[in-house]
């Protein structure tokens, strides 16, 4: 049970449960054995009952498909990170989108006798070559000073809270995926991304000052701007713990560029911080 589904991240509920949701599983086989018995095998996976334990069958919809019955591995880890054995290059480990990368090793393997879906997952539940992470740490704390601590503070002076609010959004984002990264997890599907927050080890007081500040509405005089900075601090905090910086700035603009020079592979350390990545 892996893949897209909020059930395949221990999510769901009863709202999720509207579509797209029931009892079901995967069999997952190599391009050979799918060839000579994926067929008979959804045959037999086609016949199984219409309920389970009370609960319907799944039968995916249009937007859903793949997810379960008789599958190939190989279609699998090519959708998810655009190679059958998983990314190959540095700039491949670049070009996937983080949600990508938490769909393709959430959820559970229960039965896995041949080893080879297994092995794959567990190259990518390694987590990011440390390059990488270091790439996509340094570019989400340039977003977040730009965003955060510089955008979001001019804008409200100038009584542009459109821009604000993009601004504060963008932000948010930014904070997200960099908690993640700094825990060594995969940012998850947009909207999952803050839920998933509180159960990090590292870093998940940032769950409740996110909540508290996506349900402030900004105005010209608000508290955004010192939640903005609290969150910051607690980043920075964090940062100099790992190692990563040795900045006693408050801005975060100020340690990202010590962060990409801790990167080792040349490519990677003399591209744009905003440049590669999602």
């Amino acid at each position: 049970m892996v893949g897209e589904g909020s059930e395949c991240f221990g999510y769901d509920d009863d709202i999720s449960r509207d579509h797209d949701w029931g009892a079901g599983f995967s069999i997952w086989l190599t391009d050979q054995d799918y060839q000579e018995i994926g067929p008979s095998l959804q045959e037999q996976y086609d016949q199984l009952p219409c309920d389970f334990l009370g609960f319907p069958k799944k039968v995916p919809g249009e937007m859903a498909g793949g997810r379960i019955g008789v599958l190939r591995q190989s279609d699998f880890y090519r959708r998810f990170t655009g190679h059958p054995e998983g990314p190959q290059t540095l700039m491949d480990w670049l070009q996937i989108p983080e949600h990508f990368l938490a769909t393709a090793t959430n959820g559970q393997i229960f039965h896995d006798p041949l080893g080879e879906f297994t092995r794959i997952r567990d190259q990518l539940l390694a987590f990011y070559p440390e390059d990488i992470r270091l790439k996509l740490i340094a570019k989400r704390c340039a977003t977040i000073a730009q965003s955060g601590q510089y955008n979001v503070p001019r804008a409200i002076q100038r009584g542009e809270l459109v821009a604000a609010q993009l601004a504060l959004s963008e932000f948010i984002q930014a904070t997200c995926s960099v908690v993640y990264l700094l825990n060594r997890r995969y940012t998850p599907f947009s909207k999952w991304v803050h839920h998933g927050l509180k159960e990090l080890p590292v870093l998940n007081a940032t769950h409740p000052l996110l909540d508290q500040l996506a349900r402030q509405t900004i105005l010209v005089e608000h508290p955004v701007v010192d939640q903005i900075e609290q969150i910051c601090q607690l980043l920075i905090a964090e940062l100099k713990r790992q190692n990563l910086s040795d900045s006693d700035d408050d801005f975060l603009g100020s340690h990202w560029p010590r962060i990409l020079a801790r990167i080792e592979n040349p490519e990677i350390k003399t591209m744009h911080v905003f440049a590669g990545g999602f």
